[in-house]
């Protein structure tokens, strides 16, 4: 009999948010009548349409699918020139950054891009992960056997946890052992917080000085309005000898149905082999994208370019001005009704703490059965999330306005 890989065996219970959506179909099996009452805050998916440039563009390239002069079959696996040289432009070398068109690799996500490097990296390498944590970091993870058993807490053996809390602002104070890839997630997802470019500069430091890889996942960085944080991890000098930046048009753009995404993969960040040499990963990620993917459709990539002239631009700020206006309504409701309330400002989520007493599956199942609104549980996103909750800002200015209303009350 063929054999299963029973690193799947280990992960504890099931993936937080289809944990979510079981409790809350389980909640309206029994109260039928919630149904058109109900509000969803918890999975921070986008509620506002497609940019029309992005709309329009996507139009013209399924037209030139049509006629067989401007027909296109496969694209490049790395994504297409035109929309890496674009990225390179505007997300980068406007805010002084260099970075190489074919340092830029286009997907399809960046939940998948977090998943597939870890194909590319040696599975003896010890994993940091910030605590609270979004999950798929350490799931994906265990499923390749970079870890022992989950703790009774659901932690597992073989993972660092590097805890985030209101006394060091959410930011992971610098280990003092050796880790060899560490997660950093700003603005953080689940916690709304961002890293000052000092913060990031520790540990840009520390991965240099032990010669360890950050995974730096930036895909709310559309998101942030203070302009003293850095957008990008390569803001900060050195970061291209030690860093790989994610980042995602699935937010800020509402692509999260459409699905694209880019990683960037600088040519001098070296790691090293089972016989000792040092090496690129560069090719090492080339390889694995021109063998394992066939690309981003071009209708895709082309809606995506088109987020980058004026009128793209434009409408992108205004769906970046209508969750973050969320994000405030939120938070001042939040705060007048006397919650301890982080994030909001610079992301478009909100870290509350819960009730003294109550857990966050708690506070989960009391927000559905008085409120009738759908939270994400602190607790889901690991040990030191215990006693929060997060609200997505991801929703409709009317349902948001109602949600206010309903937290007042709270």
């Amino acid at each position: 009999m063929f054999s299963l890989n029973s690193n799947y065996l280990k992960l504890k219970a099931g993936y937080l948010f289809p944990e979510i959506a079981r409790r809350v179909q389980a909640f309206l099996d029994t109260h039928p009548e919630a149904v058109t009452d109900l509000i969803r805050c918890g999975i921070g998916d986008v509620t506002e349409p497609l940019p029309l440039a992005a709309r329009e563009a996507m139009h013209e390239a399924i037209e030139e699918l049509g006629q067989p002069a401007t027909f296109r079959g496969y694209g490049p696996e790395q994504g297409y020139d035109f929309l890496r040289k674009l990225i390179t432009q505007h997300d980068y070398a406007a805010r002084g950054v260099s970075i190489a068109e074919d340092e830029i690799f286009i997907s399809d996500g960046s939940k998948c891009d977090g998943a597939n490097i870890l194909d590319i990296l040696g599975t003896q390498n010890q994993i940091a992960v910030m605590d609270p944590v979004y999950p798929v970091y350490v799931d994906t993870n265990v499923m390749r056997g970079r870890s022992s058993d989950a703790r009774e807490d659901g932690s597992y053996e073989g993972i660092t946890y590097l805890e985030c809390t209101p006394e060091n602002a959410f930011v992971p104070e610098i280990p003092k052992e050796k880790v060899d890839i560490i997660y950093l997630c700003y603005p953080n997802n689940p916690t709304g917080t961002v890293a000052s470019h000092a913060a990031l500069s520790a540990w840009v430091e520390y991965a240099r000085r032990h010669q360890s890889l950050i995974l730096f996942d930036a895909a709310y960085e559309a998101f942030i309005q203070d302009p003293n944080i850095p957008h990008s991890i390569y803001e900060i000098p050195g970061a291209r000898e030690c860093a790989i930046e994610l980042r995602s048009f699935s937010k800020k753009a509402g692509f999260t149905g459409v699905r694209c995404a880019f990683t960037v993969v600088p040519k001098e960040l070296m790691g090293i082999t089972s016989a000792g040499t040092q090496r690129s990963l560069h090719p090492f990620w080339l390889r694995r994208m021109t063998t394992s993917f066939n690309g981003v459709s071009y209708i895709t990539q082309r809606g995506a370019a088109a987020l980058y002239i004026p009128q793209g631009k434009a409408e992108v700020e205004t769906l970046i001005h209508h969750y973050m206006g969320n994000a405030t309504i939120l938070r001042d409701a939040l705060l007048a009704s006397h919650h301890t309330v982080y994030g909001g400002t610079n992301a478009p989520y909100l870290w509350i703490k819960s009730p003294q007493g109550e857990t966050s599956w708690q506070t989960f199942d009391r927000m559905l059965d008085h409120h009738h609104i759908v939270v994400t549980p602190g607790s889901g996103f690991g040990k030191a999330g215990e006693g929060y909750f997060r609200i997505s800002a991801f929703n409709s200015r009317k349902k948001v306005l109602e949600v206010a209303q309903r937290l007042s009350h709270s």
